[in-house]
């Protein structure tokens, strides 16, 4: 123990003796650890954002989706009106509710109006009739104050409606929307509640569905049918066009995730009876986009890292560097501590000590430069990208998520340990290999 105890003192004695020099050493191994750390929590960070974008849709869940098939909208330049007719019928509605017996939660969603209007303030948007199981298939909830939906409102067909928290924004800036009145294209509707903010605005889920779930507005599915019947007809430039669709959505919700894949191949076959090759239709899995997705991130790890990982490759050859640098300087001590009596395997330890022990001191100084880049940098870069000059030249909203994870520190020191430690057994050996007579006559 004494012997071992001896070694590293000596080893780091030596290191102390060229304190810049040893530091300016473990830089590279410093930087390597630091950017292999960094470029895990950007790629874990961005990967959990992601995925809690596809998640939102319910990992459980399948969603039927009408949608125009590509003729529907070839009509001659002359025709100034058109009404489509496609996507999902009641009949499929029930033909899915008959055959998939074992699912939680069946629930259609209905397309209506296109008009929001508020006194002078309009936008187009969309609402939608449903039910109140929505908001725990598509994990809603609502602002409190408010409520969702109930079996109350479908029942007696009530005039009430959930609103997004774009439109709350836009049409009561100021004041609370509960209890207010609105109306879709020419009805008037009472608000019940705002919805929070979902994070699909814009993101995976947004493109996945086609909209942007912040500007929804949901009302009672039998309302939907009472008040707007199944065309919806859009207006501008002195023509319309219209659509009917007697159900734009199905979300179908099974108990378990290993269930979604089976659930989804039966809907698809009792779909395809009536919409051959599902022109009409879409079948939207987020299971198996998530499962797709992790697999994607996890190969972008790998990239990401592999990448990072030529630092530390760097940090390796400057170390083995220097302790050549070191052996030719010291070849006198060498020979002095062989002529006393020290071995091959002395001198091997000692040198396998220095450039451990730069390795480490690397390592962990790459760990803390990591770890405190990956928790700023999600700050600092978007203030960096908001500067004037910068702004100009970026469009939309740049936001990056960092997650550092307990792996990729793991990682990253046990390869720069290794790393160091490879590159310095050539040096080491060389410096074992010394002839002590030839080391003492060295100037």
């Amino acid at each position: 123990m004494s012997f071992i105890l001896e070694i590293i003192r000596l080893g780091i004695w030596n290191l102390r003796l060229h304190l810049l020099r040893s530091i300016l050493t473990s830089i590279g191994i410093m930087f390597g650890v630091a950017a292999v750390i960094v470029m895990v929590a950007l790629g874990e960070g961005n990967k959990q954002a992601a995925l809690r974008e596809i998640q939102n849709l319910g990992a459980t869940n399948v969603i039927v989706r009408s949608q125009r098939p590509p003729e529907s909208g070839s009509f001659g330049s002359s025709q100034r009106s058109f009404v489509a007719t496609f996507g999902l019928t009641r009949s499929d509605l029930s033909r899915l509710q008959h055959f998939l017996t074992d699912a939680a939660h069946i629930v259609p969603l209905k397309a209506v109006g296109s008009e929001i209007s508020r006194r002078e303030k309009r936008t187009v948007s969309q609402a939608f009739g449903t039910t109140p199981a929505l908001s725990d298939v598509a994990n809603l909830s609502v602002n409190p104050g408010g409520r969702y939906l109930s079996e109350e409102d479908i029942i007696k067909r009530l005039p009430v409606a959930v609103i997004g928290t774009d439109i709350a924004t836009q049409f009561f800036p100021l004041e609370n929307p509960i209890g207010q009145e609105f109306r879709i294209d020419r009805r008037v509707f009472r608000i019940i509640g705002v919805l929070r903010p979902v994070g699909l605005a814009g993101g995976s889920g947004a493109a996945l569905l086609g909209r942007d779930l912040n500007a929804d507005i949901h009302i009672p599915i039998t309302t939907a049918e009472l008040e707007f019947g199944d065309i919806v007809v859009r207006r501008q430039s002195g023509s319309f066009s219209g659509e009917e669709v007697e159900i734009s959505e199905v979300y179908i919700t099974t108990n378990e995730t290993d269930q979604v894949i089976n659930t989804a191949s039966r809907a698809q076959r009792i779909i395809e009876g009536q919409h051959p090759d599902l022109r009409d239709v879409k079948l939207i899995v987020p299971w198996e986009l998530l499962e797709a997705r992790k697999k994607r991130e996890m190969i972008w790890n790998i990239v990401l890292v592999s990448i990072a990982a030529i630092s530390l490759v760097v940090g390796g050859i400057g170390i083995m560097n220097i302790m050549l640098a070191s052996v030719t300087e010291r070849t006198r001590e060498i020979g002095v501590r062989r002529a006393v009596g020290a071995t091959r395997t002395h001198i091997l330890a000692q040198f396998m000590v220095e450039t451990g022990s730069l390795s480490a001191v690397g390592g962990l100084l790459g760990i803390a430069l990591g770890v405190s880049l990956s928790a700023i940098i999600s700050t600092l870069v978007p203030w960096i990208l908001s500067l004037p000059g910068i702004a100009d030249s970026i469009e939309g909203n740049v936001a990056l998520e960092t997650q550092v994870t307990a792996w990729s520190i793991v990682v990253a020191f046990v390869v720069s340990a290794v790393v160091g430690l490879v590159f310095g057994i050539y040096p080491a050996i060389v410096a074992s290999r010394q002839d002590p007579i030839v080391a003492l006559r060295h100037d």
